[in-house]
């Protein structure tokens, strides 16, 4: 998973990412913001999930806020 993948999609991200992933600190947020793998991470180990699958969320994520970006 590339480390940047979340930056840079408009000034939005980090209050995306809290509505999506509410139990996020604002530190985690701001780290969190430009660095997928730190926030799948963070997911792992909030959520007690594996890896994979936090590593499935972020993408399916990704995926969500590049598309809702470009329908702007």
């Amino acid at each position: 998973m590339k480390k940047a993948t979340i930056q840079g999609r408009g000034k939005q991200p980090g209050g995306q990412i809290k509505q999506h992933w509410g139990k996020l600190t604002a530190d985690d947020l701001r780290i969190a913001e430009g660095n997928a793998e730190y926030l799948s991470g963070k997911l792992q180990q909030r959520d007690g999930i594996a890896r994979d699958k936090a590593d499935q969320q972020v993408k399916a994520f990704e995926k969500q806020l590049c598309h809702s970006q470009g329908s702007r």
